[in-house]
Parts: C-alpha cells; sequence; structure tokens
C-alpha cells in the first residue's frame, strides 16, 4: 500500500494526524493507499515555507525559472506510462485515456517555459514631453490549486507550470480520493530540484481547503469541481481578499442536424458521453437531435452504448472503466431511475452492472435515455457519470434556445455540414468552449479553458495567457528624466 505523505519545503513530512481516508481502485474496490486528512497545521508550514521562498524565487530571472520547468517536462516524458497507470489504478480511467491526460499536462510545461515572451511588460514613450509610461507583470506571491479527482495529473498543470515560471510559489491540495498520482509527480518535482519552498503539497479534505482558503498569504486560488463547491470556494477565497479562478459543474448539450455524417456524430458522441465513465466536466450528456436526425442518431448511440466494453482499464481493449466510488455509482443510478419516473425513457440501461473477475468494481454501463423531460432532475443535474439524455425539437433554433436555456455553459457542440449552421451556433450558444463536429472541444495549453454560467466562477481562466494575467499583477510607472538632470551626471 502506498504511503501518502507532504512535501513542505523540499521535504518529505509524515502527517502527524489521526483520521485518514481510503483511496480505493474503483475496478477491484481493494484499498491501495490511505490519505491523511491533514488541516491548518499542514497548511500553515507549506504557506509558511512558500513565503519564505517567494523572494529568493520573484528575483530568480525567467529564464533561469523555466530551466527547472524544462527538467520537469522531461521527468514526466520519461515516466509518461507509469504515471498513466497510477491514474488508471486509483480514478478508473483506461490506460489510453490516463495517458492521454498526461500528454495535456505535458504541454502546458511546454506552454510555460515560453514565458520570458509571455509575461513581457509594454512601454509608450513620451507619452508626454519628457514623460513615459511602463506595464510590468509581477508575481502575487503565494498561490494554491486545490484539485478535483477526475483528473488527477492534468488539472494541477493548468495552472501550477504557469504560477512557477511567472515567480509565483506554490501549493498543491490534491483530491483525497486520489492522492497516488501527484505523490509520484511530486518525486519527480524532488528530482528537479526546485529552490526549498517553491512548490509544496498538502493532503486533506474540507479542513485543508478552509485553511487554504483562509490563509492572509495565500494570494490566488484556483479550483475544479462542482458547481456547489466552486461557489463556496469562491465566495469564502474572494471574501478574504483572494484572486480565484473556480470551475464548476456542466451539463453539456450537442446538437445533431439532419446533414451531419451520422457515423462520425455517433462515434465522435458516444467517446464524449462515455470517454472516461463521463466523469469529466466537458462530456458529452445531452443530445438534441433536429428533425430527421432523430431516427438514425437514435439507433446509431444506442448501439454505440450497448457495445461499449467496460472493464479495468488496465486490461486490453477495454473502452471505459468504472466510476470512481461506490456512493457515485448510486448517484448515478438514482438519477437514471428518477429520469424514468419523470418520463423518459431507457433506450440502453446501464444500472446493476458486474464485470467477471472485477465483481468488486464500481461500473456502470453506458445508459441512454429518450424523450427527457424539459425541467425534469436529469435535465438540470450534472450526473458526472455515463448517461446520455437525449431531446427532440425540429429547428436549430429550438435547439440552440434549449441548450441556452440551461444555468450551465462549459461547452455545447453542433454536428453539421452546414457552414452556416455552425457559424450560426458559434455567434448564439451560451458556452464557453465550443466545439464544430468536435465532442470534446478540449483547448490547446495555449488557449484558456473557458466556461460561462454557473460552470465557472472568477475572471480569467486557467492555461495560456489567462493563467500569466491571473498569476501576474499589473504595475504602472510612470517616469520623467527631464534632460537637464541628465546632464549634471
Amino acid at each position: 500500500m502506498t504511503k501518502i505523505m507532504n512535501y513542505i519545503n523540499n521535504e518529505w513530512v509524515e502527517p502527524k494526524v489521526s483520521e485518514y481516508t481510503e483511496v480505493i481502485n474503483p475496478a477491484t474496490g481493494e484499498v491501495i493507499a490511505k490519505t491523511p486528512l491533514c488541516g491548518k497545521d499542514e497548511v500553515d508550514a507549506a504557506t509558511k515555507a512558500a513565503s519564505e521562498a517567494f523572494p529568493a524565487w520573484r528575483q530568480t530571472p525567467v529564464q533561469d525559472r523555466i530551466q527547472y520547468l524544462f527538467k520537469l517536462r522531461d521527468l514526466l516524458k520519461t515516466n509518461h506510462d507509469e504515471i498513466g497507470r497510477i491514474i488508471t489504478r486509483e480514478c478508473g480511467k483506461t490506460l489510453g485515456e490516463a495517458k492521454a491526460e498526461m500528454v495535456r499536462a505535458i504541454e502546458n510545461v511546454e506552454v510555460a517555459c515560453g514565458m520570458p515572451m509571455m509575461m513581457k511588460g509594454e512601454i509608450a514613450e513620451d507619452i508626454a514631453p519628457g514623460i513615459d509610461e511602463i506595464m510590468l507583470r509581477q508575481p502575487l506571491g503565494v498561490c494554491a490549486t486545490i484539485a478535483p479527482f477526475n483528473f488527477p495529473g492534468m488539472i494541477t498543470f493548468w495552472y501550477l507550470p504557469y504560477a512557477l515560471a511567472t515567480g509565483n510559489t506554490y501549493i498543491v491540495k490534491p483530491s483525497e480520493k486520489v492522492s497516488m498520482t501527484m505523490q509520484f509527480i511530486f518525486e519527480l518535482i524532488e528530482q528537479v530540484g526546485f529552490p526549498k519552498g517553491v512548490v509544496n503539497m498538502v493532503h486533506g479534505a474540507k479542513d485543508a481547503v478552509d485553511s487554504i482558503l483562509d490563509h492572509p498569504d495565500i494570494r490566488a486560488i484556483t479550483f475544479v469541481g462542482s458547481t456547489n463547491v466552486a461557489k463556496y470556494i469562491y465566495r469564502r477565497a474572494a471574501e478574504n481578499g483572494k484572486r480565484v479562478q473556480a470551475q464548476g459543474g456542466a451539463k453539456n448539450p450537442v446538437i445533431i442536424m439532419p446533414d451531419a455524417d451520422m457515423e462520425m456524430t455517433t462515434q465522435i458522441v458516444a467517446d464524449s458521453a462515455f470517454g472516461c465513465a463521463g466523469q469529466r466536466c466537458l462530456a458529452v450528456s445531452l443530445a438534441v437531435t433536429v428533425a430527421e436526425a432523430r431516427n438514425s442518431f437514435t439507433e446509431l448511440i444506442c448501439d454505440a452504448a450497448s457495445s461499449r466494453t467496460v472493464g479495468f482499464g488496465l486490461d486490453e481493449g477495454i473502452q471505459m472503466g468504472p466510476v470512481i466510488s461506490q456512493t457515485s455509482k448510486e448517484n448515478i443510478e438514482q438519477l437514471i431511475g428518477l429520469g424514468t419516473k419523470e418520463g423518459a425513457t431507457a433506450l440502453v440501461d446501464g444500472r446493476g452492472t458486474t464485470v467477471k473477475n472485477y465483481e468488486g468494481g464500481t461500473f456502470v454501463r453506458p445508459t441512454v435515455l429518450a424523450n427527457v423531460q424539459p425541467d425534469s432532475e436529469i435535465w438540470k443535474t450534472e450526473v458526472f457519470g455515463p448517461v446520455l439524455s437525449m431531446m427532440h425539437v425540429q429547428t436549430i433554433e429550438d435547439a440552440i434556445k434549449l441548450a441556452n436555456s440551461h444555468i450551465y455553459g462549459n461547452q455545447a457542440s453542433l454536428f453539421t455540414s452546414s457552414g452556416a449552421a455552425a457559424r450560426k451556433f458559434r455567434y448564439e450558444v451560451e458556452a464557453g468552449n465550443v466545439g464544430i463536429n468536435i465532442g470534446v472541444a478540449a483547448p490547446m495549453a495555449f488557449f484558456p479553458f473557458s466556461g460561462w454560467k454557473d460552470s465557472f466562477f472568477g475572471d480569467m481562466h486557467g492555461q495560456g495567457m489567462d493563467a500569466v494575467e491571473f498569476f501576474t499583477q499589473k504595475k504602472v510607472v510612470v517616469e520623467r528624466w527631464p534632460k537637464e538632470w541628465s546632464r549634471k551626471f
């Protein structure tokens, strides 16, 4: 069993706590680690180390700071497969999905290595006779990430490399459900040889989170999770004067036009809805068919759902793993049942799933619900599982109106062969990430990971220049050097 420890001031610190929570392989039911439930004392120690490290790290030239990131990038690439196996064991996704997650993490490190160009300031000479104006970007200080369970390797890297490259010091609080991945990554961080206190890790649950939110020396916080928790994080951190990025939940619609390539559309939508067992914030969860697209798409998506191979993600040929926990499985199955009670028809029902040789696993097979009713619980709620709800309308205008009526605005996708329909959709749809013939519109690392409405709380998003803006503060200098002064020296 993996022993989970904190990493503070470049030392592995055994937590002095009495409470632990189990890390369970969701495919087997095996307890593979125990996460210590740390609190204020450990957060204080990590913040103290990061605060003391900040002045020297800030003064380190940016071209020197990014050398550490180059080394980290190489170590992540060398250990790519091993990290993927750890993610699969504790998170449940397939090995291919886990390795793809780490490709995105590495891409963010690579983008942050361009920080000498990205954080340049601006200068305007002679805004008035003999007066120049300069805008500088300077780091904030100590920053922190509160990470989710569903992408235990990737999401921290939406933020950490940008924060470090811009001169901040950092604290990572991984999800207590999946602490092994970040523990291994911090073993690589230790090999990188960052100066003492620049990068720290503290494990825990709500007590650790609240300590991060309340600590006066932590200047900025990033979070990804459910909307209810995102609102809590945003409100409490903002009340304490911190910058906040809080990514919330989603109910991502996909609109299927009659002129779409149905074979391609079905494959992409199935991968989006059922990939990672539906446990990702960009998963398609609502399919809206327009006019005659209904019959052909319904038949094809049901075939795709019922034929998907479910099992332990390290086994050959597995297309979908388990959901994260027994509690999650029960919640998903209850929502499916409630959906049918509210008028939906379960064309493919994934409840009651067991997998041979993995009877202790928390599996839910792909599920397709037709005739989902507006304002039903399954329509309003983020299921966070492999469940695709279906609704039908007659026009693209009705489809966009339906998509925009939801409280969430994380992603929306359209499948069509019409350029006019595509332009109308991307212009009118109320979502931060938009896909045209794309099922998972995940932005590349040099674009921001967007989100609107109740899917995001804050201003600047993760990745790219948004991350640079978030982790720096602007200082504007207006200066005069009269010629008669300069002649004295």
